[in-house]
């Protein structure tokens, strides 16, 4: 006797490929071998962070924050510097591919961002008794958030896709001189207090530590694993996440 199932969603004809596609969004074993590398990467720079590292005589383990706030830094700034090549190449070929690419690392950028400024501000606390202070690098840092920030307010108001691609793609590329304009303003500006892991801090720095052998072997670690594997890594996440939106959208206008 056939029971009915009057609850039962009716088979599409072309399930055969859209079981195809889904099956083709499997991860390819180099991005998965990527994101093990990124997670191996991440424990291993955090225990050269919170272990191997020695610990400053005056700012105690209160500093340990700096491998994690440099290194997300770094990150973000790659992550920016592919924004760039991305929008270029798309200019050039017109292929959405590439401006795939600049959104993903718009994205991720941002995301790295928002842990300096967190992992900032964890440290100005004891330090400079302050969550917030106006210094020019923190405000140039602010600043370049809320650029990088309107970027994604720009595609987002833009209904035009060919038009939102190019406009993107060229504010991504200008929008990369707040990165360098963060990165060179504590050697330009005397009177920041932001002191510089990498070379001479300015006079008014506060906060500063002379690094030793083990310090600057957990910084290059950190900034190591960063830059080259977690940063790439949410990349390509985030370009596959990208593509399976366009596919579903395609696949939503076919029905």
């Amino acid at each position: 006797m056939n029971i009915s199932r009057p609850f039962s969603t009716p088979v599409p004809a072309d399930t055969p490929q859209i079981t195809q596609t889904v099956s083709r969004s499997s991860a390819p074993l180099l991005l998965r071998l990527l994101t093990l590398l990124a997670v191996g990467g991440l424990l291993v720079s955090a225990y050269f962070a919170l272990v191997y590292a020695g610990t400053d005589q005056l700012q105690g383990n209160v500093q340990r924050i700096f491998y994690f706030h440099v290194a997300s830094f770094s990150g973000g700034a790659v992550a920016f510097l592919v924004t760039v090549i991305a929008g270029i190449v798309y200019l050039r070929t017109r292929r959405i591919a590439w401006d795939r690419l600049a959104l993903a690392g718009v994205e991720v950028g941002l995301a790295l961002s928002l842990i300096t400024l967190v992992t900032g501000m964890v440290w100005a606390r004891p330090i400079w008794n302050t969550w917030w202070t106006w210094d020019p690098r923190l405000t140039s840092a602010a600043i370049m958030v809320l650029v990088y920030a309107a970027y994604l307010m720009l595609r987002g108001a833009l209904e035009n896709p060919d038009k939102r691609r190019t406009l993107a793609s060229v504010y991504g590329i200008l929008a990369f001189s707040t990165v360098i304009f963060t990165f060179i303003i504590i050697r330009i500006r005397p009177d920041t207090i932001h002191p510089a892991v990498i070379g001479n801090s300015p006079q008014n720095a506060e906060g500063g530590f002379a690094m030793t052998d083990s310090m600057k072997a957990a910084l290059g670690v950190a900034s190591l694993v960063w830059c080259c594997f977690i940063t790439p890594a949410l990349i390509w996440w985030r370009v596959r996440l990208e593509r399976m939106v366009e596919t579903v959208d395609e696949l939503r206008a076919q029905i």
